[in-house]
């Protein structure tokens, strides 16, 4: 096959690429050539998708992957660019959509998240220049992909493929979310972690998640798909102590309340990642999403230690002093602990 890849250069969309040249397709990149690619084999040509996609024009290929598509008018104009040069839009886009995740078990069929005019009107208004991701949209983040879904299938009726992940985990994770576990853990010592251990996460390997979104390309498959890890079955600690299998490090895990973390204005997702409080009725559903359609079209899950090992080797080789990005700093944690310990 011929890919498209709208981005193709950051975190899912470097697996993308690699799990289309395993499978022996021919990948061009559209992109700013703000992170040049190390992959050799793939043809890239840069532009900006908001003024540029006649360099497209006069091409054909048998998919669209669309890694980058945060604003509706940006996907229409992508869309419609590429409407004859493409059988198959694929979209990248966000559990975030869904209006509601109070209850478990929220599937595709669940009401999506809207956004006013105003509201429109403010992200649009929003710098795209520089780097873009879901936290230059806050909580607008949701309703802009339900409407960048909209817009997709509008254009291309029964020719998208809407794939709707969870937290995407991994190598070249930019986030640093689950990286941070991977490396605190490794790093040793007494760690603290979040709440109650046996709380379950869902999460998916952005390469389980990269040859899985190929595969279905590959079979021309087309709809609404959740794509993150199992409910129910991995659980915060066993993540941890996975962790501190694959690293070999001497940490030891303090387990603080709840109650404690909200008391010190210890940020939920960011300082912790991956914590959210349980006492949130909103988010009850949140790492209980039903992705049984995925898992049925063909999606695997390789084991945890593989994508810590992956994680920590990408983390140790590229950037093995840098500042990560998300979770709590060194000082403040051993500030929390001392005084956790002071009173229980």
């Amino acid at each position: 096959m011929k890919l498209l890849i709208l981005g193709g250069t950051r975190f899912i969309g470097r697996h993308l690429v690699a799990a289309a040249l395993a499978n022996n397709h021919e990948v061009t990149l559209f992109n700013r050539g703000n992170h040049p690619s190390a992959l050799t084999g793939v043809e890239t040509i840069h532009g900006n998708r908001n003024t540029d996609l006649a360099k497209l024009q006069n091409r054909r290929w048998d998919a669209v992957i669309d890694t980058c598509g945060f604003l509706p008018g940006a996907v229409r104009a992508s869309a419609e660019a590429l409407s004859d040069s493409v059988d198959r839009y694929v979209f990248i886009s966000s559990l975030s959509v869904y209006a509601d995740v109070s209850v478990p078990g929220t599937d595709e069929t669940a009401p999506v998240a809207t956004l006013t005019d105003e509201q429109l009107k403010k992200a649009e208004a929003i710098d795209s220049s520089g780097q873009v991701s879901a936290v230059n949209y806050g909580e607008m983040y949701g309703g802009l992909k339900a409407l960048c879904e909209g817009v997709a299938e509008e254009v291309l009726p029964s020719r998208v493929l809407i794939i709707r992940p969870g937290l995407i985990v991994g190598s070249h994770d930019y986030t640093d979310r689950f990286t941070y576990w991977v490396a605190r853990i490794a790093r040793g010592g007494e760690v603290l972690a979040p709440g109650r251990p046996h709380r379950y996460v869902q999460l998916i390997d952005a390469q389980d998640l990269a040859g899985w979104i190929v595969k279905m390309v590959e079979s021309k498959e087309n709809g609404i798909f959740n794509a993150t890890g199992l409910p129910s079955e991995l659980t915060f600690v066993r993540m941890l102590e996975e962790c501190q299998t694959v690293s070999g490090s001497d940490a030891s895990l303090t387990w603080v309340s709840e109650d404690f973390l909200e008391r010190e204005k210890v940020a939920a997702w960011s300082e912790m990642p991956l914590w959210l409080p349980e006492d949130n009725p909103k988010l009850k559903g949140f790492m209980f999403v039903n992705c049984d359609k995925a898992a049925n079209s063909g999606l695997h899950f390789r084991p945890l230690s593989e994508t810590i090992q992956d994680t920590l080797s990408w983390r140790e080789k590229n950037f093995p002093n840098e500042e990560l990005k998300a979770g709590i700093n060194s000082d403040k944690e051993q500030s929390l602990l001392r005084q956790w310990h002071e009173t229980h």
